[in-house]
């Protein structure tokens, strides 16, 4: 007979989405939430002897193929052995020896972080719960055949499979990948665009000129571009002048996520420094010269010369471009304006199986789930779509209320921080993840912003971010 461990489950899911204000996420077999001897010298995540790894015994067998090692991928992996035993086989595919945390990753910009402080492996998912890890990149999906072709021609059988890849890039502003690479980084992966765009910075003149652009929503990170010219701006005044100007060009017409704080930090804290310039089109932009053109809300042409460019390029899933793995599996199935774009899986939110394709599950920042794209909101999703797998082969059926949790910090200075946060629960209505307020009631619900910005959210901070990448990687 199986083992039914929904109870256990459905606790840890709760507890992780109830987790608001402190940004506190649980972790499984953590006896001692007082202790912090489970914190190494970089202030990550490291097994100690107070901590248990125990798989559930829940008589299950199968095998399930996890491709992507980023936040979403990795918590899918770990919870599914976890919650479904020794008996279900998880295999991870990941090409990167290591991920890089796009989290905390702008404090690289003003030299408060190292980017190799924000890089973690997968030896504790591999050792501590058994998962294989398999370095290579997907070169097909059969969803008929349930299988999996990497690049170094290995064949991987599914009984499900879970898609978390992640984001590309799109074609934009006249720029190519080198430019991006050598000229104009967007840093919104993190690695080594992210350590020029930080040299560009420290080498820009005194009362220099920064641009950057913010692409249409979605794309990964709401609050993430207005962190960004924020700490940036400190950087600036602090180290190149008061007269340092810090131009944000908005494909959006407003804010996109802590409309309050952020305001009052361009428009107080940081007032004289960033230009904030919403519902700009058109925006093209010359690496070599870094002359960036626009066209306003009035229609107007505008010409800006700058000293450092940032574009961050608009997104859409890794793989889904034309003759990718993604769209060849016919998996990329989102509609805009009433007609297909290519750019997004669509996901049944209860389970995130496709609704293009049977068996397979798609998370992260590659899923259309009107969840925001981020990395404590991809934990999340991991979480719900591994219980449902795992009650699904147990032959129940998925949980029909499922809440997730999405939380955030936004550091405004070296010092300071806001933050962000929402419960989400699902709409039998809609039959999506909505706002939860006032009880449960969602009419006019958003999420809710720090009080104001403080050096205690920033301390505040850190401690999120470390028990987030531990309840991921550790």
């Amino acid at each position: 007979m199986k083992t039914n461990h929904t109870p256990s489950r459905r606790k840890m899911l709760m507890l992780a989405a109830a987790a608001m204000s402190t940004g506190i996420i649980p972790i499984l077999g953590h006896t001692d939430d007082d202790s912090h001897s489970d914190y190494d010298s970089d202030g990550k995540y490291a097994s100690g002897s107070n901590t248990t790894f125990a798989l559930a015994n829940t008589g299950l067998t199968g095998k399930i193929v996890v491709i992507g090692g980023g936040m979403a991928g990795i918590t899918a992996a770990k919870y599914l052995r976890l919650w479904g035993g020794a008996g279900i086989h998880v295999t991870l595919v990941e090409p990167s020896l290591t991920y890089t945390s796009n989290i905390m990753s702008n404090l690289v910009l003003n030299n408060s972080r190292m980017v190799s402080s924000l890089a973690y492996g997968y030896t504790s998912v591999a050792t501590k719960y058994g998962v294989m890890v398999k370095q290579a990149s997907v070169q097909s999906i059969n969803t008929s055949a349930k299988s999996v072709t990497l690049s170094d021609g290995t064949v991987l059988a599914y009984d499900r499979l879970v898609v978390a890849p992640g984001v590309d890039f799109m074609d934009a502003y006249g720029l190519t990948q080198s430019d991006y690479d050598d000229k104009t980084p967007h840093a919104w992966r993190a690695g080594p665009q992210t350590e020029l765009l930080r040299t560009q910075l420290a080498a820009i003149p005194s009362n220099g000129t920064f641009v950057m652009t913010i692409p249409k929503a979605p794309y990964r990170c709401p609050p993430g571009p207005y962190e960004r010219a924020c700490l940036v701006a400190d950087f600036l005044k602090t180290h190149k002048g008061a007269a340092s100007k810090v131009i944000v060009l908005d494909e959006n017409s407003s804010i996109q996520a802590e409309v309050d704080n952020f305001t009052y930090a361009f428009d107080t804290i940081h007032r004289g420094v960033i230009d904030y310039r919403p519902g700009a089109t058109n925006i093209q932009i010359n690496p070599d010269t870094k002359a960036v053109t626009y066209t306003d809300p009035l229609g107007s042409s505008v010409t800006i010369n700058a000293n450092v460019v940032n574009p961050i390029p608009p997104h859409r899933a890794a793989g889904s471009a034309a003759g990718g793995w993604l769209a060849n599996a016919g998996l990329n199935n989102s509609v805009s304006n009433g007609a297909p774009d290519g750019r997004w899986c669509v996901v049944n939110v209860l389970s995130y199986e496709s609704t293009a394709a049977a068996g397979v599950h798609v998370i992260g920042d590659a899923s259309s789930c009107g969840l925001p794209k981020a990395g404590h909101v991809a934990n999340q999703e991991a979480k719900i779509c591994a219980d449902a797998i795992i009650r699904v082969m147990g032959g129940q059926q998925p949980d029909t209320a499922p809440v997730a949790n999405s939380a955030c910090y936004s550091p405004i200075t070296a010092s300071t921080a806001s933050w962000l946060t929402a419960v989400y629960q699902y709409d039998a209505i809609t039959r999506k993840m909505v706002v939860a307020a006032n009880g449960g009631v969602t009419s006019g619900a958003r999420a809710t912003e720090a009080g104001s910005i403080t050096n205690g959210n920033f301390l505040q901070m850190n401690t999120w971010f470390n028990t987030l990448m531990g309840d991921s990687f550790a």
